[in-house]
C-alpha cells in the first residue's frame, strides 16, 4: 500500500507523526477507512478506537472526541482530546476510573452536570479497557 502522512494531535502534544498505510476510524456517522490519495474529508469523532496500519501492522488507539481531516494532498490530521495506543494503556488506572464513575452515577443526589461528567468518564474508561483488550 502507498504510505501517506498522519499526525495525531492532543491538547498537550503531537501524539503521533509519521507515515502510515491505512487508518480506520469510527465517525459520528459510521466507520471510515482512509488510504493514500483519499479525497478531502472531515468528520467528527466520538469516544472510540482507531486502527492505524504502520508498515503492514495495525496499532489500536483509544481516543476521546475530536475530528479527522484529510487534506487535498491526502495528508491526514486527527485532533482529539486524548489518545493512547492500546499496549500503553494503564489498565488498573482505567479500572479505577470506571469504578469511580459508576459510583458517581449511582449517587442520586448528583447534579445533572456532574452526572454528565461521570457518564463521559465512564465511557472513556470503558473505551480504554476495550482498546487494551482488543485482539
Amino acid at each position: 500500500m502507498t504510505p501517506f502522512n498522519l499526525r495525531i494531535i492532543t491538547p498537550d502534544k503531537v501524539f503521533f507523526k509519521g507515515e502510515i498505510e491505512k487508518i480506520i476510524v469510527r465517525t459520528t456517522v459510521g466507520d471510515k477507512g482512509i488510504l493514500a490519495k483519499h479525497e478531502p474529508y472531515i468528520a467528527a469523532l466520538p469516544i472510540g478506537t482507531m486502527k492505524i496500519m504502520i508498515k503492514g501492522n495495525y496499532r489500536i488507539a483509544a481516543i476521546s472526541p475530536g475530528t479527522i481531516n484529510v487534506g487535498e494532498n491526502g495528508d491526514t490530521v486527527v485532533i482529539v482530546q486524548s489518545c493512547e495506543f492500546s499496549d500503553e494503556i494503564d489498565v488498573s488506572r482505567a479500572k479505577i476510573a470506571k469504578k469511580a464513575a459508576e459510583e458517581r452515577l449511582s449517587d442520586e443526589g448528583v447534579s445533572i452536570v456532574d452526572h454528565d461528567i461521570a457518564e463521559f468518564k465512564l465511557k472513556r474508561a470503558l473505551n480504554r479497557l476495550d482498546a487494551a483488550n482488543y485482539k
